[in-house]
């Protein structure tokens, strides 16, 4: 397998970042105790859990349904709101990105305005494919996208912007962010799903459908990363059912300069550290050879 020499000073989308594997946002984010154990198990960096303008509940339950070698949720992003300022404390210094979302610009500029001095930057979800008024439904409208990256850009911290595949073009999505003033954009986010229970004779979320990931969406992600990295001039953060060294690779060859990992972590808390020891070597090779390779 190729392997990849150990690197000080990774720079990804304009934050600087201990290793290439990220914790992607919503997983073991709620807190700071959880996200600084992450840090501690080997992550590179770590993406907080979504946080918007104001507190949300989220869906009734069941909230998640977890399959072989997937995961439908539908959270609908339920947060503390500016109150999770108290969580960051703790990781001062550390690299964390900030998960912000909105309904317009002016929301997303609020939010940034809460955490700017205590990340190294922000990741925009214009994504979520299961909260109505927010995520996908910015990210599916070029426009907003622009208004929305270029408000949290003024902060004058890196701003990743993390796209959704339910969509037509990701790369007009892409384009908008790049145009907006964005560091990096990250594909992408779940594939909107469903799955009835036929005992129960209904769906098994409580809001119907959700947001498919795990390895069955890795094809998917890699497509997109493939497209926004022929397209764009900014770079790439590659996510989406990532769960072995060699799916790391495959991503960084298509365009990836670094990559998140999330329902993997389901596997166990250790993932990144059991990555990390199959994707670096001595006599590996220099990542700014590897990300895009697949392109010559």
């Amino acid at each position: 397998m190729v392997t990849i020499l150990r690197e000080e000073n990774i720079i990804a989308g304009g934050v600087g970042i201990d290793n290439h594997l990220v914790l992607a946002a919503g997983i073991l984010g709620t807190t700071g105790a959880s996200l600084n154990r992450m840090l501690n198990m080997g992550a590179g960096a770590v993406v907080t859990k979504s946080i918007g303008p104001v507190p949300k509940e989220g869906h009734k339950g069941p909230c998640v349904y977890v399959m072989n070698g997937a995961v439908i949720n539908a959270m609908g992003l339920p947060n503390p709101s500016s109150g999770f300022s108290e969580e960051l404390e703790i990781l001062q210094g550390k690299p964390v990105i900030a998960s912000i979302f909105g309904g317009n610009p002016e929301d997303f500029s609020l939010v940034a305005s809460w955490f700017k001095n205590k990340v190294r930057g922000f990741e925009l979800n214009v994504s979520c494919p299961h909260a109505e008024g927010y995520g996908a439904q910015i990210g599916c409208n070029p426009d907003l996208v622009q208004e929305c990256t270029h408000a949290v850009a003024k902060t004058g911290l890196p701003v990743w912007v993390k796209l959704t595949p339910n969509i037509t073009d990701i790369k007009e999505a892409g384009i908008a962010a790049q145009k907006g003033g964005a560091s990096a954009v990250v594909a992408i986010n779940t594939v909107k799903a469903m799955r009835i229970s036929t005992g129960m004779r209904r769906p098994v979320l409580g809001n119907i459908t959700g947001g498919l990931s795990g390895p069955a969406i890795f094809p998917i992600a890699l497509r997109c990363i493939w497209d926004l990295y022929e397209a764009l001039e900014i770079p790439v953060i590659g996510c989406g059912g990532v769960s072995s060294a060699d799916n790391v690779i495959e991503m960084m060859m298509a365009g990836a300069s670094a990559v998140e990992i999330g329902s993997a972590v389901l596997d166990g808390e250790d993932i990144f550290s059991k990555i990390s020891d199959e994707l670096y070597s001595c006599d590996g090779e220099r990542s700014q050879d590897i990300i895009g390779c697949a392109h010559d």
